[in-house]
């Protein structure tokens, strides 16, 4: 649990740590993801498991959002990515500062302000998961919904970029309440650049109302911003359907081959009672492919039919070729909350891994229309846990385990997909796992997955529109939504014993990796410990992982690299075992995804420490880089 182990320096260590620098892989991290492809996969080969116990931190830099932004700094999250382009590291902080840094001791090379209105509350707070790169140019979301293009040399805006060099991006900030400082849409993953046009998504609010924004998603043109085309998730739709949102707030990825962006959409509002979106919800909750010329849908797949549990697409979509069964083909990944894996054709969104309509809970809320079935993979097998009885209750005493046995007693739960109730229902996983934004990586040579999840539950219940004030008022501690428009509102809150821990056993979080040649698992681990929670409780509790937001990298060297847990640690996990062989203490919470490169023969391992509001992980501004010793 130490901070750094003491590096050795006698003669046969160093002869360990310096050889590998002359074989080292020129590698980059071009995009969000690592590639437009979203592999989070690096070829970089120097740091290896053999080597991995010496990385020490090379160099950090900071936002300086710590001493700026005073008590706001409660509502943002350090998410970033960094990319790496023109021989310069460009970071993101929350409030959509860009910095362009050196990549070899992370000075500040130049900085750009977009001057957001911090006294906006935007629904998932302030976040900014990186930006995107082309043709000499770094192009930025911000939360208010304007598009930035800045010269990338300079961090000035480009001129003949829309006005000065930024795009109002449809329907443009929009507030509502009296204070009008309330956000209704906002935007928080990087755009995707490819074939001319730049394409960005949107986060919208859940449970708020029926007639929620339209999640469009919108193409503009890479040099001068002029609108090229939109796509509406909800846009065929016919009365009497009613809903909105269907937005794309996780990441997209991009094969500019086949001239493909690839959307994760999200589910309809609102999320937990959908009485007035009958039907499968058109491309709600799908995969969706679009011609990236011009918007037309060229494949979709829905994972969650007519959501009811807030289970939209949280993850980027990966591309690779892989291998099943000794079939190879183009193919998408995609990871789910419920804690599954998808595998799709590329060229047409046919399950190269089969999916099997399973029939699922019935008995919704009054006005509800469920599906009869729900799809899922046969491979692999779902990698959290969906189902929960009272003798399961965890706790470390007979008294609080009484207590989380009572309340999983009292709630309905007949398993995934249970419908939500007036009477409370168990949404296991929760809202926020098994996977989330952080998604996969993918080593495309060994056909192996890895990807990380959560495991908690939620308690969800619905509340008929005559007592929500009161209950609103109430419940003021728990989160409570109207679904305006709805005959419920709705409350939901994490299942947790009287001393704060999930009633659920552990491991609460998990690294895997999967061998896609026959989708079974290969490993699995704990991820993280509640060291930084409740200190020495990990001795008390054992390895019980805890729930993460961020994802893994893979390296070419036989390493997986995450942050993600709710310690302050940067982890490197063996890929072929999935040993915990380094850990590298952070100022704060590491939930962002790391990246890496090599820079002039050295390769460095970037992630952002800044913590995370959901969460509650210790408050930073920081990225911080690990190397080998010189």
């Amino acid at each position: 649990m130490a901070r750094m182990r003491d590096v050795a320096v006698g003669l046969v260590v160093a002869a360990v740590l310096t050889a590998p620098c002359a074989r080292a892989a020129d590698a980059g991290w071009l995009a969000y993801g690592g590639d437009e492809r979203g592999q989070r996969f690096s070829a970089a080969a120097q740091i290896t498991p053999a080597n991995v116990a010496h990385l020490q931190q090379a160099w950090s830099f900071s936002t300086g959002d710590l001493a700026s932004k005073g008590d706001v700094i409660k509502r943002a999250s350090f998410e970033d990515t960094p990319i790496l382009a023109d021989g310069r590291l460009y970071v993101c902080s929350p409030f959509n500062e860009v910095s362009a840094l050196d990549p070899g001791t992370g000075r500040q090379l130049w900085r750009f302000d977009p001057k957001l209105n911090i006294e906006i509350r935007y629904p998932n707070d302030y976040i900014c998961r990186g930006v995107a790169y082309s043709g000499g140019r770094i192009y930025l979301n911000t939360a208010d919904r304007r598009l930035i293009a800045l010269d990338a040399a300079t961090g000035k805006p480009v001129a003949g970029f829309g006005q000065g060099g930024t795009v109002v991006i449809p329907p443009g900030e929009q507030r509502e309440g009296r204070t009008k400082r309330f956000g209704r849409i906002h935007t928080t993953s990087a755009p995707v650049v490819s074939h001319g046009v730049v394409i960005v998504g949107s986060s919208i609010d859940d449970n708020q109302k029926v007639d929620e924004l339209r999640g469009t998603v919108h193409a503009f043109d890479a040099i001068t911003g002029a609108p090229r085309w939109s796509f509406d998730p909800l846009g065929d739709a016919k009365p009497p359907f009613r809903g909105g949102a269907a937005n794309v707030w996780a990441p997209m990825s991009v094969d500019e081959q086949r001239g493909l962006v690839f959307l994760p959409v999200s589910s309809t509002s609102p999320d937990f009672w959908g009485g007035m979106r009958v039907g499968d919800g058109h491309y709600a909750n799908s995969v969706v492919a679009l011609k990236i010329a011009t918007g037309e849908v060229a494949w979709s797949f829905q994972t969650t039919h007519h959501d009811v549990w807030d289970y939209d697409i949280p993850a980027q979509p990966t591309l690779g070729v892989v291998t099943y069964r000794g079939r190879t083909e183009a193919a998408v990944l995609q990871p789910t909350k419920q804690g599954l894996l998808f595998t799709l054709t590329r060229d047409s969104g046919v399950p190269l891994i089969p999916v099997v309509e399973r029939k699922v809970p019935q008995g919704g809320a009054p006005g509800e229309v469920l599906s009869p079935t729900q799809p899922i993979p046969i491979a692999p097998p779902a990698l959290a846990p969906n189902h929960i009885k009272p003798e399961d209750a965890f706790g470390m005493t007979f008294w609080d385990r009484g207590k989380c046995r009572d309340k999983i007693a009292a709630a309905r739960h007949d398993g995934l997909y249970t419908p939500p109730s007036e009477q409370g229902t168990i949404l296991y996983p929760f809202t926020g796992g098994g996977t989330n934004w952080g998604g996969l990586a993918f080593d495309q040579a060994r056909d192996v997955v890895y990807v990380n999840t959560s495991s908690a539950m939620h308690l969800v219940a619905l509340i008929k529109r005559k007592d929500y004030d009161q209950v609103e008022e109430r419940f003021f501690d728990k989160e409570v939504s109207p679904n305006k428009g709805a005959p419920f509102g709705m409350m939901r809150e994490t299942i947790l014993s009287p001393i704060g821990m999930p009633c659920n056993p552990p491991p609460w979080g998990q690294l895997h990796a999967i061998d896609m040649h026959d989708g079974k698992i290969l490993w699995s681990v704990p991820l993280g410990t509640t060291e930084d929670m409740a200190p020495f409780s990990e001795y008390l509790l054992g390895k019980t992982g805890t729930p993460n937001l961020g994802g893994p990298m893979a390296t070419a060297g036989g390493l997986v690299f995450i942050g993600a847990a709710m310690d302050d640690y940067l982890r490197a996990f063996d890929a072929r075992t999935g040993a915990e062989l380094w850990r590298g203490r952070l100022p704060a919470g590491g939930q962002a995804t790391p990246m890496s490169y090599v820079w002039k023969g050295r390769q460095y391992v970037v992630i952002a420490a800044g913590g995370h509001s959901k969460l509650g992980t210790k408050r930073g501004d920081e990225m911080v880089a690990f190397a080998l010793p010189r």
